[in-house]
């Protein structure tokens, strides 16, 4: 497979495989991930796709990126970590406010999510803010995106794509 030719959300199945590993101690907090250089050659997809990834775990709070070091596997206590919502990004206020419901109950298992515009008209965001805040819960393994269909919420027995 040609790196520029990626199925579909190649993105967050890599995503997904890097958080898988750091959830059962392959990548250690603490250390450094591989280069995006060599997941690209892993994953046999280009450099942007894995940016894609690593900036959804970084959403995600389980990697951050160190200026001359490179990303590095945030430990327990660093994912825990709350920024006030005030300084919050607005995406992240979305995001918090959509898990929030998730976890409450009022959005139950396979519920579908409001749209992007339903959140940039009740949040006064742009469409890409509205993105990112899905992008996050996408990334946290809580929603899913079902191309033509809209995101919903994740069921258990919903695979990880």
């Amino acid at each position: 497979m040609s790196p520029r030719s990626t199925p579909w959300r190649t993105y967050a199945q890599i995503a997904e495989t890097l958080r898988q590993r750091i959830a059962n101690g392959a990548l250690a907090p603490g250390k450094p991930l591989p280069s995006e250089a060599t997941l690209g050659q892993e994953f046999h997809v280009a450099r942007s796709t894995v940016r894609r990834a690593l900036a959804v775990l970084e959403a995600g709070r389980l990697i951050r990126t160190v200026p001359g070091t490179g990303r590095l596997v945030c430990a327990p206590e660093e994912t825990a970590e709350q920024v006030p919502s005030e300084q919050q990004p607005q995406y992240r206020r979305i995001a918090a406010d959509l898990r929030e419901q998730i976890t409450r109950g009022l959005l139950a298992p396979g519920a579908p999510l409001p749209s992007e515009a339903a959140l940039v008209r009740h949040y006064g965001v742009s469409r890409g803010t509205a993105r990112q805040a899905f992008s996050e819960l996408e990334g946290s393994g809580l929603i899913v995106s079902v191309q033509g269909k809209g995101r919903f919420v994740r069921s258990p027995e919903t695979p990880a794509r």
